[in-house]
């Protein structure tokens, strides 16, 4: 019997990034529900019990760093995992701060995201 899929939420502003990763995640068998702002994703009052969280550090509105540390003070437990396109280090410690288990720019390859999110909740 084989378990049961991943649900992976997608918090980024840009539609076709959206698309893209939710298409890949589908494609590796997980339910990928795509949200265009932190905001829309906590309005989500039906969103299921996501195991794993794929936020883009800048957002228009709530960033996700934002985010991130507000469902930790919440007392979130889906891992979460940073996207940016604008990355630094100071980007990379915010987000560290904000509990991301992981950190990917816009750029790297999904094969490494498919990776930490498997990884992340094995």
């Amino acid at each position: 019997m084989s378990p049961p899929p991943l649900y992976v939420a997608v918090v980024d502003d840009d539609p076709s990034l959206c698309r893209s990763l939710s298409r890949l995640l589908r494609a590796a068998g997980m339910h990928a529900i795509s949200y265009a702002s932190a905001e829309d994703f906590l309005a989500d009052s039906k969103q299921p019990a996501f195991d794993c969280l794929v936020l883009d550090v800048q957002l228009g509105g709530m960033s996700g760093i934002d985010l991130g540390h507000w469902l930790t003070a919440e007392g979130g437990s889906s891992p979460i995992i940073f996207m940016t396109a604008f990355d630094d280090n100071e980007t990379r410690s915010r987000a560290e701060r904000a509990g991301g288990a992981a950190y990917f720019r816009k750029t790297d390859g999904g094969s490494g995201v498919l990776e930490a999110i498997r990884r992340l909740t094995a």
